[in-house]
């Protein structure tokens, strides 16, 4: 199952890059929306190899995921791979500049199940796929326009 979406930034594409390099502020989010983060890796600078482990609550149940990043390319995005025991999947957010001040970013989700239990779940999933993809861009509309509020705030 695959969700994607694109939002133009009203800012220079490094600065949107370092948004959504952001990793220790993904960490605090999480936190505050009760999940358990914790990062994995040893390393002292963003790249690839990066990984976190987290515990979370969806449902009712409780869930487990690995997220690593994959690639890191900046300015011109980063690509996450999702583990869990029984889904897997890839979050690819790529940047393009699309002139000085302005950014184009499109994000996509795919995900995959591993067990039987998860492609019954995955095809509850497609049924809900129009109300999910609406969800999804919302989201990213409401994630791009906090990216361009605090572009202009320390411009």
């Amino acid at each position: 199952m695959q969700f994607t979406g694109r939002e133009d930034i009203e800012a220079p594409i490094e600065r949107v890059f370092e948004e959504i390099a952001d990793f220790q502020g993904f960490e605090r989010s999480a936190l505050r929306r009760g999940a358990d983060v914790r990062r994995t890796d040893k390393l002292k600078v963003p790249g690839v190899g990066m990984s976190w482990h987290a515990v979370f609550k969806l449902r009712g149940k409780q869930r487990k995921v690995d997220v690593s990043v994959v690639d890191y390319d900046p300015p011109n995005g980063i690509k996450l791979g999702l583990m869990s025991s029984s889904i897997e999947g890839q979050m690819i957010a790529e940047l393009v500049a699309l002139s000085r001040g302005r950014t184009r970013m499109t994000v996509t989700l795919v995900l995959q199940p591993r067990t039987l239990a998860a492609r019954l779940m995955m095809q509850s999933l497609r049924l809900a796929r129009n109300n999910l993809t609406k969800r999804f861009k919302v989201r990213l509309a409401e994630y791009a326009a906090e990216i361009e509020d605090r572009y202009t705030r320390s411009a």
